[in-house]
C-alpha cells in the first residue's frame, strides 16, 4: 500500500459512524467523486484498505484520490438529498451519469409582436422566453412538429410582418398545414392565440389540451360564433388524428415512467443502456435512452440513474416501474416523493400489461445499446435474458462451452467454444486429446480439461485472448454430474466462475440448465433457450468432428500396426508421408523403404499386406 493510500485510509478511520456525504477530490481540488453513507467511518474506509476486491473503475477512482472532504448529516435521507445536490453542482467524473452527449431541450418562445417557438439547447440570456429544461430532445422535437401542422403555425423562415405580402403562400398552405399569414390571411391576434394553443399542446398534455379546445369551441358555438368554432374543431380533428396514431399501452394507469437498465460486459470499456418510456393519459407519448458506463452494481445503479434522471425535471409522475431490484428504493421513493411534493411509488411489475411494459422497455434498450455497440439487437436480447435467468449480475460476453465426445471409451477427446459478445468466436475454439486416464469417464474427462485449460491460464499473458481470459460463463454440455466434477477445479485454481451445465431431453435437445443449486427451465424463455441451444449444439459439433477425425485416423493406425514390423512410430511416418492407406497400398517397395524410421524387410511386408489382399 502507498503513503498516500495510508495516509487517507488513517483519515477515513477518523471518521465517526453516522450517516453523512464524502467527497473525493483530485490534486487539483476538482471534485471527482460524491458519495453517501449510513456510516461514514465503514464506507470511506473501504475505498482505501485493500483494493483487490475493488473493480477496476473503481480502483482508477481511488487512484486520482489525493484526498476527501465530508458533511455530516442527521439521517441517510438528508445524506441522500445532499449527495444528490452536489452531484448536480460538480458533475464529478466517476458519478453515473447520464451522458449521451445529447443535453437538455428547451422551447424557445419569441413573446413579442408575431410569437413563434422553437426548439433550443442552450438557455441564453438574449430576451427570448425559455420553457424547460426537456430530457429528450427527440420527444420534444417531434411535439414541435406536430404542433406547428395541428395548429397551421408557419415552419419557414419567414419574418413578420416584414415578410408578409411579399410572396405566394407555399405548399404547406395548400394542403392545409399552414394559415399562411405571409399573404396576410390571418391576423397577428389570431396567430399568437394559435401559438399559445400550441404552446399549451406541447407544455400541458395533449389530452388536456385537446379537451380544453373542445371546451372553448362549444362556448364559440354557443356564441354563434360558428366559424371559430369550425376553425377550432378542424384544428381538434388533426390533433386527434395524430394523438390516434399513438398506441394506447394501458388505460388503465393514467400517468407512468418504465425503465429498464440493460448491460453489455463487466470490463472496464463495457457499455450499459437505460431507456425510459413515459406514458399519460394511458398513451406512450415519449421515450428516451442513455448510454453509459456500465455501473459495478446494478441495483444501486438503478437507484442514481433515477434520481440523476429526475434532479434536473420540473415533473415527476406518481408511479416510476422498473425492470429489476433497486438497492435502495425505499430511499429512493421518500426523495422522489418529497421532489414532487406527493406520493411517488417506485414498482417492479412481475405479471400483466404491467410487466409487458417493462419489457417493451428492455427491448426497446437492448435495441438501442446494440445498434451502439453495432451488433444485433436479438444477440443483446438473448444475453440480457440469459443473465436474468442464471441470476447473472450483467450479461456474460465471454462464454465457455465444453463437451466430451468417445467410442466406447476409446479415442476421448474434449472440445471448447467460444462465444463472444453472443456470437461464435472461432479463432478460440480449442480441442484436447484426454490424457490422464483410458476408459470411459465423462466426469473425470470434463475435470481434466477445465483443469488443463486454467493451468494454461496461469502461465498466460492475462491481457492476452483465448487461455489470458477469464470467462464470464462456463457451460458444460451435460448434468449436475459434471458441473460437481468441475467445481473443485475452478476452486482449485482459486476462481470464481458461474458454472452451469446444459441438459438434453431423450431427443437430445436442449431441455435444462443445471447448476449446484438445482434445474432450471430455460423452455419458456425463448431468447435464452435459442442461444443456449447453439452453443450446444456448435460444443457438440466440434467434439464429435474432433471425435471423428482422431478415431479415423486411430482406425486407419490400426490396419498398419496388424503388419509384422510396423509399430505405432512407423504407421505415423507412413501416413505422415501418404496420407491416405489407399496412397500406401499403391507405394512399392523402394518408396515404403525410403520413408524414415522404415527398413527393407518392414516395406516388404506392408507391400505384400495390401497387394495379396488385392489378388484375393
Amino acid at each position: 500500500m502507498s503513503d498516500k493510500l495510508k495516509d487517507l485510509r488513517k483519515k477515513a478511520m477518523s471518521l465517526p459512524l453516522t450517516p453523512g456525504v464524502y467527497i473525493m477530490k483530485n490534486d487539483r481540488k476538482e471534485v471527482i467523486y460524491v458519495g453517501k453513507a449510513k456510516a461514514l467511518k465503514n464506507r470511506v474506509s473501504q475505498y482505501f484498505g485493500s483494493q483487490n476486491n475493488h473493480s477496476v473503475k473503481v480502483l482508477k477512482m481511488v487512484s486520482n484520490v489525493d484526498d476527501f472532504d465530508y458533511i455530516l448529516c442527521d439521517s441517510e435521507f438528508e445524506a441522500l438529498v445532499l449527495e444528490c445536490s452536489l452531484i448536480k453542482q460538480y458533475m464529478p467524473k466517476y458519478n453515473i451519469l447520464l451522458k449521451d452527449d445529447k443535453g437538455y431541450s428547451y422551447l424557445k418562445v419569441k413573446t413579442s409582436g408575431w410569437m413563434d417557438f422553437s426548439l433550443a439547447y442552450q438557455k441564453k440570456d438574449d430576451g427570448f422566453r425559455y420553457i424547460g429544461p426537456f430530457m429528450s430532445g427527440s420527444g420534444l422535437g417531434q411535439s414541435v412538429e406536430n404542433a406547428k401542422k395541428i395548429f397551421l403555425l408557419p415552419t419557414c423562415s419567414k419574418q413578420f410582418p416584414r415578410d408578409i405580402g411579399k410572396t405566394r403562400p407555399c405548399l404547406n398552405y395548400h394542403i392545409g398545414q399552414c394559415a399562411a399569414p405571409c399573404s396576410g390571411r390571418i391576423s397577428m391576434s389570431e396567430h399568437n392565440e394559435a401559438v399559445k394553443q400550441a404552446l399549451e399542446f406541447i407544455t400541458d398534455g395533449s389530452g388536456k389540451a385537446v379537451a380544453g379546445m373542445k371546451k372553448q369551441m362549444l362556448e364559440l358555438s354557443e356564441n354563434l360564433e360558428f366559424e371559430k368554432a369550425a376553425k377550432l374543431r378542424d384544428k381538434i380533428k388533426a390533433a386527434e388524428k395524430i394523438l390516434n396514431r399513438q398506441k394506447v399501452i394501458n388505460s388503465n394507469i393514467e400517468e407512468q415512467d418504465v425503465f429498464a437498465l440493460v448491460s453489455a460486459g463487466v470490463d472496464q470499456s463495457a457499455k450499459s443502456c437505460l431507456a425510459v418510456l413515459r406514458f399519460r393519459e394511458g398513451r406512450l407519448y415519449d421515450s428516451d435512452h442513455f448510454i453509459i458506463d456500465t455501473p459495478d452494481d446494478l441495483p444501486y445503479a438503478r437507484d442514481e440513474l433515477i434520481r440523476r434522471y429526475y434532479s434536473s425535471r420540473d415533473y415527476i409522475p406518481s408511479r416510476v416501474s422498473v425492470d429489476g431490484a433497486c438497492g435502495e428504493s425505499d430511499l429512493t421513493g421518500e426523495y422522489l416523493s418529497s421532489l414532487a411534493g406527493r406520493k411517488v411509488s417506485i414498482i417492479i411489475p412481475q405479471k400483466g400489461e404491467q410487466h409487458s411494459l417493462v419489457e417493451m422497455c428492455r427491448a426497446n434498450a437492448s435495441q438501442k445499446l446494440a445498434l451502439y455497440l453495432g451488433r444485433s439487437g436479438a444477440v443483446t436480447s438473448q444475453l440480457d435474458e440469459l443473465a436474468g435467468l442464471l441470476g447473472l449480475k450483467v450479461p456474460p460476453q465471454y462464454i465457455e462451452s465444453y463437451d466430451i465426445s468417445h467410442t466406447a471409451g476409446s479415442d476421448n477427446v474434449a472440445s471448447m467454444v467460444v462465444f463472444k459478445n453472443g456470437l461464435p468466436y472461432k479463432k478460440m475454439y480449442r480441442k484436447f486429446s484426454i490424457k490422464g486416464f483410458t476408459g470411459q469417464d465423462d466426469y473425470a474427462s470434463m475435470a481434466e480439461v477445465i483443469d488443463r485449460r486454467f493451468n494454461e491460464y496461469e502461465k498466460a499473458d492475462k491481457t492476452a485472448e483465448g487461455f489470458g481470459t477469464v470467462p464470464d460463463l462456463i457451460l458444460l454440455d451435460g448434468g449436475i454430474g459434471q458441473v460437481n466434477a468441475v467445481l473443485p477445479i475452478l476452486k482449485k485454481h482459486n476462481l470464481n466462475i458461474p458454472l452451469f451445465g446444459m441438459v438434453k431431453d431423450s431427443h437430445h435437445k436442449t431441455r435444462a440448465i443445471t447448476s449446484a443449486g438445482g434445474e432450471i427451465s430455460i423452455t419458456s424463455k425463448r431468447k435464452a433457450f435459442t442461444l443456449v441451444s447453439s452453443i450446444q449444439e456448435e460444443v457438440h459439433r466440434f467434439a464429435v468432428a474432433y471425435h471423428h477425425q482422431k478415431h479415423k485416423k486411430s482406425t486407419l493406425k490400426t490396419i498398419l500396426t496388424g503388419i509384422e514390423g510396423i509399430g505405432e512410430k512407423r504407421a505415423n511416418r507412413l501416413l505422415k508421408e501418404f496420407k491416405t492407406i489407399k496412397a500406401i497400398s499403391l507405394a512399392g517397395i523402394d518408396e515404403l523403404n525410403a520413408v524414415e524410421g522404415m527398413n527393407i524387410n518392414a516395406a516388404r511386408n506392408v507391400y505384400n499386406t495390401f497387394h495379396e489382399a488385392q489378388k484375393k
